[in-house]
């Protein structure tokens, strides 16, 4: 299978390196020291489940050097969402499909504005990951799956071959809310304190800021006709609780290294949608006012 990694940060690079080792055409779409690093010494992803090293990786910095595909697996931050996209058509053909894996719910509409819907299929990626070198994609934990639809067919035959954990939904749209939901919050709370997931659900203080981060988005997803069940917000901490207690979001790690954040497709958007039918958001309004200053990275988040 002809696959386009279009993003091979760390959850690009996670996954394009386990397909890549599975003997699928992976060609990966990087840029800077990362894509340097890809070129000279290969990809390398570090994991509990088992190290991967794609010595010659296929690395571009454009997708015109690729040609089509049959699956893109785009996973770029969610500030790039639009610009990406603009760079997709060279990857398409009639079959081509687009999966996005980003962690809002608002990308999937974006990218088919761009190169229309038929192409687009939205998915959810459970996994914690970040470049922990340029060439070094470090996986925290044991969690590494993927949700799709059933359009998807051959692509999770692919991964499945490939060692990864990958379920077919027949509801996308409502496994998209329950992560959003899930993820928002965790990643606002885990930035906001500079704490790892198991100090975060430790703190009474903190684990009840999560409770009612995820009570707001929650409420948002029902006024929007999302069907997420009225239990939600208690299963969500009972898969908090079983996490790895090391465990760090993706945005807090941003926050560390002082690169920009997701925060205004996450605990943002929330307020945003919230704003716009009328429900309250306090709690996410404040992890949000106090984020700002680093929204566009800054050499402060690291003091």
């Amino acid at each position: 299978m002809r696959i386009a990694i279009f993003g091979s940060g760390g959850v690009g690079g996670y996954f394009g390196a386990r397909l890549a080792a599975a003997g699928h055409d992976v060609h990966f779409i990087a840029r800077g020291a990362h894509l340097a690093a890809m070129r000279s010494r290969g990809l390398r992803v570090e994991s509990t489940l088992g190290n991967v090293h794609v010595p010659q990786p296929q690395a571009h910095t454009d997708s015109a050097e690729i040609g089509a595909v049959d699956f893109v697996l785009f996973a770029v931050k969610l500030a790039d969402v639009a610009s990406a996209a603009e760079r997709l058509p060279p990857l398409l053909a009639e079959r081509t499909r687009v999966l996005c894996f980003q962690n809002g719910v608002e990308a999937p509409e974006i990218v088919a504005r761009v190169i229309g819907a038929k192409h687009v299929l939205p998915g959810v990626a459970y996994i914690a990951t970040a470049i922990a070198e340029p060439g070094v994609v470090r996986h925290t934990g044991t969690m590494q799956r993927l949700q799709v639809g059933a359009a998807a067919e051959a692509f999770i035959e692919a991964c499945k071959a490939a060692g990864i954990t990958i379920e077919k939904v027949d509801d996308v749209e409502r496994a998209r809310w329950e992560k959003f939901v899930f993820l928002e919050a965790l990643s606002g709370v885990t930035t906001l304190a500079r704490a790892p997931v198991g100090v975060c659900r430790a703190d009474p203080e903190l684990r009840a800021t999560l409770a009612a981060a995820m009570s707001e988005a929650w409420r948002v997803g029902r006024s929007r006709g999302v069907h997420l069940p009225d239990d939600f917000i208690a299963e969500r901490l009972k898969f908090v609780d079983r996490l790895h207690a090391d465990m760090r979001t993706s945005m807090q790690h941003d926050l560390e290294v002082g690169k920009p954040l997701e925060a205004p497709w996450l605990c943002g958007a929330v307020v945003r949608m919230c704003a716009e039918t009328g429900l309250a958001a306090p709690v996410n309004r404040t992890i949000y006012a106090a984020l700002k200053p680093y929204l566009h990275g800054s050499a402060r988040a690291t003091h």
